[in-house]
């Protein structure tokens, strides 16, 4: 990872976008001491906002505009339509409702829940590309994209139950979390992945802020958040990804995909 992250240039607007995005996630906890559990909270909206932001750059520079946004519009649109259908029906991840905490909402969806979607499934596909060796809609960069798309909500789901954005109706399973939540997510993505056909990725920083993310999860949740469980879970799961990136890319030459 390291080999391919060293073998790109970075434009201004890219290297602005990773800088404020881990300046926020950072600042969270120390705003929370200061400020408040209800400031944190609210701060969590504005970092998902700027990792969303960091990653539309990234894709911006390696494909711009015209295809970063149809791809921002096919992951957010079909995410939206996704999570509309499991929060009234309890389809494709068990049944659960958001609360009123993050809003906007549309139709009791919050508008920030797709930008979650868009601003980890791209660095997913990168650590994909590096271990597979493949992009697009082959089947083994598919599957392992969504697994590694999927081991990232091990930290995700835990910690926003425990904040109130979104409830289950039968709390079960891992921290409270039906199991079937994870198989939604896996599909889900995956179906992503062969829809956007995603080729010629930016691994080099889309892999760095998965990895970043899996760093900060990993501190927040057991240090800060007091979540030790889906912290080591998370820091395990999604801990693995990175490491085969690392080591595959490693072995292998600079990656075209």
């Amino acid at each position: 990872m390291l080999k391919t992250f060293n073998s790109l240039r970075y434009s201004g607007s890219t290297l602005t976008g990773l800088i404020i995005w881990v300046l926020t996630m950072l600042s969270l906890p120390i705003l929370g001491w200061i400020m408040g559990e209800e400031t944190l909270l609210r701060g969590m909206s504005v970092g998902v906002l700027a990792q969303f932001i960091a990653v539309m750059a990234i894709l911006r520079q390696a494909w711009g505009w015209k295809r970063a946004i149809l791809v921002f519009a096919i992951v957010a649109g079909l995410a939206y339509l996704v999570e509309l259908l499991g929060s009234t029906t309890g389809l494709l991840f068990g049944k659960y409702h958001y609360t009123g905490f993050l809003q906007p909402q549309v139709a009791g969806v919050p508008l920030l829940i797709p930008l979650a979607w868009m601003m980890m499934l791209p660095p997913a596909w990168a650590v994909a590309a590096l271990i597979t060796r493949r992009s697009g809609r082959d089947i083994r960069f598919i599957i392992v994209s969504a697994l590694a798309f999927t081991a990232w909500d091990l930290f995700l789901d835990p910690q926003m139950v425990s904040w109130g954005f979104w409830v289950w109706e039968v709390p079960t399973q891992y921290y409270g979390i039906p199991l079937s939540n994870y198989a939604g997510w896996l599909v889900v993505s995956a179906l992503l992945g062969l829809i956007v056909n995603p080729r010629n990725l930016p691994v080099g920083p889309l892999a760095l802020v998965y990895t970043l993310t899996w760093i900060l999860q990993t501190i927040g949740q057991g240090i800060f958040w007091q979540q030790p469980g889906p912290a080591l879970v998370g820091f395990v799961c999604a801990g693995f990804f990175v490491a085969a990136a690392l080591i595959r890319d490693r072995q292998s030459q600079p990656l075209g995909v």
